[in-house]
């Protein structure tokens, strides 16, 4: 595998992971006492929105999954035939 492609797998893996560990933690302005919405917000914004936090959380989980990834990658264990979940596509006759 190239490296340029393992940076490639790791930065989409990374905004996967990102999306995955965001809501985890946040609290809306309704689970915290004494915090008022302001004018134009709304409701169900997050409170304590915290990016270094889920840049850190993600970046963790998007390595343990690269080197998931990695590790199938170098013994096979899922392959692209294993996904298959159709079968074969059957063949067509060219009516002769």
């Amino acid at each position: 595998m190239q490296w340029t492609s393992v940076i490639a797998i790791y930065a989409l893996l990374w905004v996967l992971a990102a999306f995955l560990v965001m809501p985890f933690g946040l609290r809306t302005s309704d689970e915290v006492e004494g915090h008022t919405v302001e004018k134009g917000h709304a409701d169900s914004a997050p409170v304590n929105f915290r990016p270094r936090r889920i840049a850190f959380r993600a970046t963790i989980l998007s390595a343990v999954m690269m080197f998931a990834f990695y590790l199938n990658y170098v013994n096979g264990w899922v392959d692209v035939q294993d996904l298959n979940f159709y079968g074969s596509p059957p063949i067509k006759s060219m009516g002769y």
